[in-house]
């Protein structure tokens, strides 16, 4: 089978949800009013930390699907305010929120063991705070949240090839840009700044999925230990490292194409790499006059440009069954399964999506009981299920 990126369709239940008049529809998204609407018709779990666990109504998989979202929304009203990255959130909440990755992980990998039998994947998006809440394409909840995501490897093979040049699998142009004309000092930064012992770094061939081709040249790192890793502090910590390097990168990048030969940040995390890998890297600060003046000349390039990043972060499994983790920018409009090269057609079926609805709901639940048992949270209860 010719491997490349598969679109598939996922039916979903039309929401019964107006927005108010005057309001656009991203605006009323982000409000304290639908995450509520969230809750009651769609939350399963949440803590005092403020975490919740919902299903996902407009969702990528009607195999397993759910989120857990940061629903700061009543302690900050300000939707610009929100934590939208890990680097954002207290200790103590993301301590429970890495018990909580562990645990959905471990049941997602134990009820789909087979690597061949289904495609699971664990992913972190973040839509950084300067993104205008009135932009086209924006996703809807302005929150740091996860994405827990399987699909049958059968449907996959059985979707139609997704069009290779779709937007979205170009990350909106800033991964290609990276890819182009920065590959080298983009890795290297990463070897070089960071101290890894569970995270291997490993080449593109051995963490393409042989079914889509993807990711295609994004970094990736091997889980060293697999699945036993996630119980372990330290490859937290390295997760998290992983993340602080692809901000300072970006961050750096765009600094200087904001502004010829910028000082380095002041809140930086690895002031000395910036300064000897990236600010020394011929092609890194090449790139970055290309980019200015394009801006100069091209309004309409100068707009789609998001000078702070948003990220996607994804644990995923190989076909070898070894845990990946890679990480990419969050442009507008793609999706977290688009790094893997699962591109996601949502269609309003309200019979099809029943067919599918009990088993979904299922798998959910017996995820909220071990969270529940873990004491991790509450439960829900709602119009589909109740809290017991």
């Amino acid at each position: 089978m010719t491997s490349g990126p598969r679109e598939i369709i996922t039916p979903f239940r039309p929401i019964p949800l107006e927005v108010p008049a005057g309001l656009t529809p991203n605006e009323f998204f982000n409000s304290a009013e639908n995450l509520r609407d969230l809750v009651q018709n769609n939350g399963l779990l949440r803590n005092q930390e403020d975490l919740l666990l919902y299903r996902k109504a407009l969702g990528h998989s009607t195999e397993l699907d759910c989120s857990i979202i940061y629903d700061t929304s009543k302690r900050i009203l300000n939707p610009l305010g929100r934590p939208v990255r890990r680097t954002q959130v207290s200790p103590s909440v993301k301590r429970v929120w890495n018990r909580m990755n562990r645990i959905i992980i471990e049941e997602m990998l134990g009820r789909y063991p087979d690597p061949g039998e289904a495609l699971v994947m664990a992913g972190e998006a973040s839509l950084d705070a300067t993104w205008p809440l009135t932009s086209p394409g924006v996703p809807s909840i302005r929150m740091l949240h996860n994405h827990f995501i399987v699909f049958p490897t059968e449907q996959l093979r059985a979707a139609p090839p997704a069009d290779p040049s779709h937007p979205n699998l170009t990350d909106g142009g800033q991964h290609s840009l990276f890819q182009a004309h920065m590959r080298d000092v983009y890795r290297r930064f990463f070897d070089e700044a960071l101290d890894l012992r569970i995270l291997r770094t490993v080449h593109t061939d051995e963490s393409r999925l042989a079914l889509t081709g993807y990711p295609e040249g994004l970094p990736c790192w091997e889980i060293q230990g697999g699945v036993a890793a996630l119980g372990d502090t330290v490859f937290w910590a390295e997760y998290d490292e992983i993340l602080r390097g692809f901000l300072d990168f970006y961050r750096t990048f765009f600094s200087q194409v904001s502004s010829r030969n910028a000082e380095i940040l002041s809140d930086v995390y690895f002031p000395d790499q910036i300064e000897s890998v990236l600010l020394f890297d011929n092609a890194f600060m090449q790139t970055a006059k290309r980019v200015r003046e394009r801006c100069l000349g091209d309004p309409a390039y100068a707009s789609s440009i998001r000078w702070e990043p948003a990220f996607k972060q994804l644990i995923f499994r190989h076909d070898s069954g070894r845990l990946m983790l890679t990480i990419s920018q969050n442009s507008i409009g793609n999706a977290i399964t688009e790094l893997l090269g699962v591109v996601v057609k949502r269609v309003p079926d309200r019979d099809a999506y029943a067919a599918c609805e009990p088993a979904l709901i299922e798998r959910l639940l017996e995820i909220r009981r071990l969270l529940v048992a873990a004491d991790l949270g509450d439960a829900i209860g709602t119009p589909h299920w109740g809290a017991d």
